[in-house]
């Protein structure tokens, strides 16, 4: 079946709780026309532009994306109408996708974001809600001096809006290449539209906290990334990131090297390894997460670099304790939602319809037996912003 290959080269404990009951995402129905239902209406903030729908090897963008570009940083509100609102999507493969990078093609519909939700709360029982210092660097001890957090690709937003409602105080940013749905968010909370790989520069020096989760498929050059935060992050900030590498783990932790130019078990990583050729010829930095340690520790900008992994199952095993099987057995639904997911990224990366449906059928056969122990690597790294030498001397005298 060597015709397989071909398919890719021409190609902490919770300081406040979002009851899941409180969170709902809707999608936007396709418009009639050019009709703009302003009784639909809600502002929202944004510094940047929409994103463009760029080819990998270049950039573009419609006459709508250059009506509604800012022409300058300088902030600006317009009214999310139900039309720009839907411009916002696509259709994809019957998923609905962003429509505006060709990078990123994760769906961004109320079947992925209640997914996301679900595995935000697996997130919390497993690392808990926050990085060590995050409560304190968000503290309000500084007289005249707003404390600002960012999160970048905010998915369902379940993150950045329990960071507004446990930090009141603090003004909360939600940037991704779609719209929040959410009708509860928080009145310290904004969203902004925006395709991070254009650039940070409107939020140099702005923010105490920058967040990111499992964006990495969807940027060009994370280590660059890392470089626009270190110039967004005040004195003293944090950098918090996590990434996952898109490969599977024995029971010994040892990667499962597969490739895609032939079809057999085991199909979980198979289908993965599919995945991640789809994102890595999309443009995607999906090896992110194994240099993250080294991106941040060898940045001039950070010290007191703290890095972690995490060995998730990917099944509940008959053996664990009941708290790697209830982890094990989130992880598998997880994954399940997640087959569905990257079925647009594989389509319309040329592979044949017909084989992702044997991938995706095995894959989910083989997780729901749950037969063999495999687990997934995620990779998390924190640290904190230098302060000036000025003030670090300030500070040791003191």
């Amino acid at each position: 079946m060597l015709f397989h290959r071909n398919y890719f080269s021409t190609l902490s404990i919770p300081l406040s709780t979002v009851h899941p009951l409180m969170v709902s995402h809707t999608f936007p129905k396709p418009l009639d026309g050019d009709s703009d239902d302003d009784s639909d209406a809600c502002s929202i903030s944004s510094i940047s532009p929409f994103s463009p729908a760029p080819s990998v090897g270049g950039s573009s963008y419609t006459s709508y994306d250059a009506s509604m570009r800012s022409l300058s940083p300088t902030p600006s509100v317009w009214s999310m109408t139900s039309s720009l609102r839907a411009e916002a999507y696509k259709q994809e493969f019957g998923r609905g996708l962003n429509n505006y990078s060709e990078i990123y093609r994760l769906p961004a519909d109320a079947e992925e974001l209640d997914r996301l939700d679900l595995q935000h709360n697996m997130f919390i029982e497993i690392m808990g809600k926050y990085i060590p210092p995050l409560p304190e660097v968000m503290a309000d001890d500084v007289p005249g001096e707003q404390k600002a957090v960012l999160d970048l690709g905010c998915g369902s937003g379940r993150w950045i809006m329990e960071a507004a409602l446990d930090f009141p105080h603090c003004s909360a940013v939600a940037v991704d290449l779609v719209p929040m749905q959410s009708p509860y968010m928080p009145p310290n909370c904004r969203s902004e539209v925006d395709d991070i790989n254009l650039g940070l520069e409107h939020f140099y020096g702005d923010f105490n906290v920058v967040h990111s989760r499992l964006i990495s498929s969807g940027i060009r050059d994370y280590a660059h990334l890392i470089d626009q935060i270190s110039r967004v992050l005040r004195p003293g900030g944090l950098i918090d990131l996590m990434e996952f590498d898109f490969h599977c783990y024995d029971e010994n932790h040892h990667r499962v090297n597969l490739d895609t130019s032939t079809l057999a078990s085991p199909w979980w990583p198979r289908w993965l390894s599919f995945l991640e050729m789809a994102a890595r010829n999309r443009g995607g930095d999906v090896d992110a997460a194994t240099h993250l340690h080294d991106w941040v520790s060898n940045h001039q900008s950070f010290e007191n670099v703290v890095y972690n992994q995490y060995w998730i199952p990917v099944t509940p095993w008959r053996t664990d304790s009941a708290f790697d099987m209830r982890i094990g057995t989130a992880m598998r639904d997880d994954i399940f939602s997640f087959l569905k997911s990257g079925r647009p990224l594989l389509l319309g990366s040329g592979v044949p319809e017909q084989l992702v449906n044997e991938l995706e059928t095995n894959a989910y056969k083989e997780l729901m037996e749950g037969n063999t122990r495999h687990y997934i690597r995620v990779q998390c790294v924190y640290a904190h912003k230098r302060q000036p030498r000025s003030r670090q001397n300030a500070n040791r005298s003191n």
